[in-house]
């Protein structure tokens, strides 16, 4: 089990994370055997090798053209599967760790642009005021339009204080915002923690990395150091774009009896199909010690409320998704991203690999996460004034090519919640501009929803949003396994 859990790392990259990994060397020969070749697709891809090589205006490196090839072969199956050189698998074996040089933002592909998922805090893109929802138009002086999704993020990433231009479009703007950022080595500190008010504490994950589980442990011992009888928890998961799949089951396992399940995955493969548990087996990222043995009894029943939103991704649907289905906690804030699918990382060479999507995530209650996110239980606007902003977000189900949840059948189109855009988005664009709000600052005093997760704590009215209309959820079991 070590070697499974070990094996399950996240592909960042700057790509909307929580994916699981296997670093052994595929036995290609051997799963082909008794497939049958497609000889005359295989003859014509061939004859255009071919042809390029004896009729193109000039010569072209016969690398080059393979790798193309396989890139472009890949990445037509949908957002999450790319081919990853030499650079990019070092740098993806950087991000697992927590760290890569860059202006960290999580991204995905929208319309042949980047489309920012969510900043990472206190990173220099965060501090220049790039926002979720912002469209990257141009790196520089290069058009983003015709790049692949790894190429964009391959400019992106250069040597540490080095500076980069990046033009982006927002819709609340008339103009393009040109920023110069500089490029900074890229430490995600994933895991803070304080105490609100006397009683109630907030903790907030803003990524799932392989120290999570223990960082976690650590602050929440420090928050009943200070306070012995919490009356309630704020587990922050808003903008997460996902990360390690054990950080998911470690922070579940925190709060979850031990041995439920937390999350199943399901695919052709047989290794893709397994239950993963409240178990330390699951979510410890070396054989030492279970991060959790030391915790608090008190923090299995201490009342919670999790806050997600439209960037909350992948590990951090994981983690909503369980607590959910067993009722551990409430969920508040707004649907969920809906990136519900598992990366699997097998290398090609030493120094290169594919990462291609093998399986669907599924909740306790055998929910798909993928293209449909988890409704939260209270939904609750940004803003005491609403989210002007909410409809024009993109979700999982807005990307080109993205899996559709299995639950709707071959071939069905899944929408996200919110507004249809062609009938708002001028509406939204008229009450962007009215009010230009600075940056939330998650945790603060201003920050509307960690009001509201208080006054539900205090059994006060909460200011329910006016205008979500959540897409309908997937089919349930009868009761989450134990």
């Amino acid at each position: 089990m070590g070697n499974k859990v070990k094996s399950m790392v996240l592909v960042g990259l700057g790509m909307v994370a929580g994916v699981a990994i296997s670093l052994q060397y595929p036995a290609i020969a051997q799963k082909m055997a008794g497939t049958p070749l497609p000889l005359e697709e295989l003859r014509q891809l061939s004859d255009v090798f071919g042809l390029i090589k004896s009729d193109y205006v000039e010569p072209v490196d016969d690398r080059k053209l393979i790798t193309e090839a396989i890139s472009g072969m890949v990445a037509s199956l949908d957002p999450h599967s790319i081919y990853l050189d030499k650079k990019a698998f070092a740098e993806m074996r950087e991000t697992v760790e927590g760290k890569f040089v860059g202006i960290g933002i999580e991204v995905g592909m929208e319309d042949g642009y980047l489309k920012v998922v969510s900043p990472i805090e206190d990173t220099p893109a965060f501090k220049a005021g790039i926002k979720a929802g912002d469209l990257i138009t141009r790196i520089d002086s290069t058009p983003i339009k015709g790049l692949s999704l790894d190429e964009s993020v391959k400019k992106m990433r250069g040597e540490p204080r080095s500076k980069v231009v990046v033009t982006i479009s927002r819709k609340e703007l008339d103009k393009p915002l040109v920023l110069t950022i500089m490029r900074e080595e890229i430490r995600v500190q994933s895991v803070k923690a304080k105490m609100i008010e006397p009683g109630y504490a907030w903790l907030r994950i803003s990524q799932f990395q392989e120290p999570t589980v223990e960082d976690m442990a650590k602050k929440l011992a420090a928050l009943y150091a200070q306070d012995p009888h919490l009356k309630g928890l704020v587990l922050d998961l808003r903008n997460d774009p996902g990360g390690v799949v054990p950080g998911a089951i470690g922070v579940s396992a925190a709060f979850l009896p031990k041995d439920a399940v937390v999350v199943s995955t399901n695919g052709q493969l047989a290794d893709s199909k397994q239950t993963f548990y409240a178990r330390s087996e699951y979510y410890s990222m070396s054989s030492k010690s279970d991060p959790l043995a030391r915790l608090p009894a008190a923090l299995k029943n201490v009342p919670m409320v999790v806050l997600v939103n439209e960037g909350s991704a992948s590990a951090s649907e994981i983690v909503a998704g369980a607590l959910q289905d067993y009722k551990r906690a409430i969920i508040m804030g707004s649907q969920t991203f809906g990136k519900g699918s598992v990366q699997t990382l097998r290398q090609l060479t030493a120094d290169t690999a594919v990462k291609l999507t093998t399986a669907r995530y599924y909740t306790p209650l055998n929910r798909s996460i993928q293209a449909r996110g988890i409704v939260p239980d209270l939904l609750v606007d940004e803003s005491a004034e609403g989210d002007a902003m909410k409809g024009l977000r993109v979700r999982e189900a807005d990307l080109q090519k993205h899996l559709n949840n299995d639950a709707d059948g071959a071939g069905a189109a899944v929408k996200a919640a919110g507004p249809q855009r062609d009938e708002l988005e001028e509406e939204l664009r008229a009450a962007a501009l009215a009010k230009k709000s600075k940056p939330l600052e998650f945790g603060s005093k201003d920050d509307f929803q960690l009001q509201q997760a208080l006054r539900h704590f205090k059994g006060l009215p909460v200011q329910l949003s006016k205008s979500d209309s959540p897409a309908p959820a997937a089919a349930t079991g009868a009761a989450p396994r134990p």
